[in-house]
């Protein structure tokens, strides 16, 4: 006897519709397709299992098409994350963290990210890089922490 269970679900501009049909007391068949509100298919896909193995895929498909979501939800909110650093950004960093100014360090990094639209993380990292004392604007590293902290800008290295 073969039994079949359907179910559809609209995301964002995807419809998904996914179909469990059992032919026979041994196998279960698992079809996917996911369209766009265009009428482009996007994802389609067969997959046939022992029906014993079924609710044990459906747990696993779940877990990590979850987890795919979860992750894949996590856009950067700093849309230069991740970017390598060039000798201009570089240079702009150097030349704003050592602008003379009153505001502190943290609140300075914080505008710095936001213009750069990375994180204040990146930020104080990378003012070390170039030369730049990231607890106090305005001043440079000493030889000494610059040494330790490492290159300077204008060399290749150390670029991430």
């Amino acid at each position: 006897m073969t039994s079949t269970y359907r179910n559809e679900i609209k995301l964002g501009e995807v419809n998904y519709r996914l179909s469990a049909t059992t032919d026979s007391a041994e196998s279960l068949t698992l079809e996917l397709l996911g369209v766009l509100d265009s009428g482009e298919v996007i994802a389609d896909g067969r997959l046939r299992l022992p029906v014993e193995g079924g609710a044990t895929v459906g747990k696993l498909l779940s877990r990590v098409l979850g987890a795919h979501t979860r992750l894949r939800g996590r856009a950067s909110r700093y849309a230069n994350a991740n970017q390598p650093w060039t000798d201009s950004l570089d240079a702009a960093l150097r030349t704003t963290w050592l602008t003379p100014t009153d505001i502190p360090a943290q609140t300075l990094i914080r505008s710095i990210a936001d213009d750069m639209q990375r994180s204040p993380t990146a930020i104080r990292a990378r003012l070390a890089r170039v030369g730049c004392d990231p607890d106090i604007p305005g001043r440079e590293l000493s030889a000494a922490a610059a040494t330790l902290l490492g290159p300077m800008s204008g060399t290749t290295q150390g670029k991430t």
